[in-house]
């Protein structure tokens, strides 16, 4: 048997007896264990606030974006604003016509003024003479059927040369500015001319199996 195992048969310790005594030594060894139990738990805290602390502060960096200053945020939301409450723009809508109807008053303008041949004519071997006769007589058929199919009014009262005010708003189909345009409306200007707007047409009602394409039918004397 060695010496060690000599020492260890002859001081032979019980695990399972429990101390019969409390002394001064006990509970210095008590109170030290706990004190390091609790810096333990406390330094165990600390490194997990800490580490929390750290992925915080590294999720703002990571979202963090230039901030604008507050004026252009609040003229951004003005500009938004604007577009949201902006009307939409109507829709152009073209309609479509069929040619009937003009091809009926060319007809017409043929029949009471002889328009079609005497703007096909070449008139460039007749005097000025000749061509101011013929015009008179296109001018009075012309004139004749203008007056028998339409009625015309006047778009403006006022006497030409004397000044307008054109408003605001106004249309731009009935009213043609010209010169120097500049600003917006209105406008003070002279009144040049009163231009024309039909009342009332009074075209003839059409056949069926009428032809609108033939203005003027080929006339042979036998």
């Amino acid at each position: 048997m060695t010496y060690l195992e000599s020492l260890m048969s002859t001081f032979t310790v019980d695990l399972t007896l429990r101390p019969t005594t409390f002394d001064l030594w006990h509970v210095c060894l008590a109170g030290t264990v706990v004190s390091l139990m609790g810096i333990l738990i406390l330094l165990l805290l600390v490194m997990l606030l800490t580490r929390s602390r750290y992925k915080n502060k590294a999720k703002a960096i990571a979202n963090q974006q230039p901030v604008e200053p507050v004026v252009k945020v609040i003229e951004k939301i003005v500009e938004v604003e604007k577009i949201v409450q902006a009307p939409m723009p109507e829709p152009v809508i073209l309609k479509e016509y069929t040619p009937d109807a003009a091809l009926q008053v060319l007809g017409l303008l043929q029949k009471e003024a002889r328009f079609i041949d005497f703007i096909k004519e070449n008139i460039s071997a007749y005097s000025d003479a000749d061509i101011g006769a013929a015009a008179r007589v296109v001018h009075e058929g012309c004139n004749k059927t203008i007056n028998e199919h339409f009625s015309l009014a006047p778009i403006r009262n006022e006497q030409e040369g004397s000044n307008i005010t054109v408003p605001v708003g106004f249309d731009a189909a009935a009213i043609r500015l010209t010169g120097n345009i500049v600003g917006t409306a209105p406008f003070t200007g002279a009144l040049v001319h009163k231009g024309w707007q039909v009342t009332d047409v009074r075209l003839p009602k059409l056949t069926q199996g009428h032809n609108p394409n033939i203005v003027a039918a080929a006339e042979i004397e036998l």
